[in-house]
């Protein structure tokens, strides 16, 4: 399957897409058969608040994060650190062209702190899933050599899914003799990167950012928002997309450090 193809079913498996089918589902069957079809009506619309909502689905969507942080000495025994990319701004006229979204630019912060803290070389990683003109790696090393001044060792630009990602990672880092890696991305991500990347080859030290938490509740906590529904939506994105990774990557993980490379 294609990526758009991907991102096309991935909006109807996906809030809030599938919940509003559902209710229209449900519209139609009480029209048939009251109660039922209101009640799945009913039961949609509430499934819409609650993954809408961001103390429900900030609750949601810690339950998938990897919220462990290495002591720094574990982290200086790795051999790099690997950022992967989360998403173009496009045409940004401030920046005369696309550059990192905000997403991938939380990432890259604490990668520049982190290369700071350990002196590892970086590989960011990111092709044109969206078509951009430039590569999100591309993107990625201008951002950190030119406003963290930390200079990006290797640039992966042809992958366009986390498991590319993890794939050409490993061509690159283990021809440079680098198994042992810090893995950079957003806490919610981080279960199913850190699967593809060890089932890659790799030895990963997981050191998770963009965490999920809420401020002081107040009355704006129960208030469903654009926020909200992209904490449920992510939550959900992750469990699939986990699962999914269950499926299709080897189950014998002991094979990949028999033959020595990636699957």
């Amino acid at each position: 399957m294609s990526f758009i193809g991907s991102k096309i079913l991935a909006s109807f498996l996906l809030p809030p897409l599938n919940l509003l089918l559902l209710a229209a589902a449900g519209v139609w069957l009480a029209t048939r058969r009251r109660m039922p079809g209101l009640c799945v009506a009913l039961a949609s619309l509430a499934g819409l608040y609650g993954v809408s909502t961001p103390f429900f689905s900030a609750n949601l969507l810690s339950l998938v994060e990897v919220s462990s942080s290495p002591p720094l000495s574990a982290l200086r025994r790795a051999g790099a650190i690997v950022v992967l990319g989360g998403g173009t701004r496009f045409n940004a006229p401030e920046y005369g062209g696309d550059t990192v979204g905000a997403i991938t630019l939380e990432r890259l912060r604490w990668a520049a702190r982190l290369h700071r803290l350990t002196g590892l070389p970086l590989l960011v990683c990111g092709g044109r899933p969206f078509g951009s003109v430039r590569s999100e790696a591309e993107q990625m090393r201008t951002v950190l050599e030119e406003d963290f001044t930390v200079p990006v060792r290797w640039t992966e630009d042809r992958s366009g899914s986390t498991l590319e990602n993890a794939s050409n990672a490993w061509n690159e880092l283990s021809a440079a003799g680098i198994r042992r890696i810090i893995l950079v991305t957003h806490a919610a991500h981080m279960r199913r990167a850190r699967l593809a990347f060890e089932r890659a080859g790799f030895e990963v030290v997981a050191s998770p950012t963009g965490f999920a938490r809420l401020g002081p509740l107040s009355v704006l906590s129960f208030l469903p928002d654009s926020e909200g529904l992209r904490m449920g939506r992510t939550f959900f994105h992750e469990v699939i997309g986990l699962g999914w990774y269950y499926l299709r990557l080897p189950a014998a993980a002991d094979d990949v450090a028999k033959n020595g490379k990636a699957k």
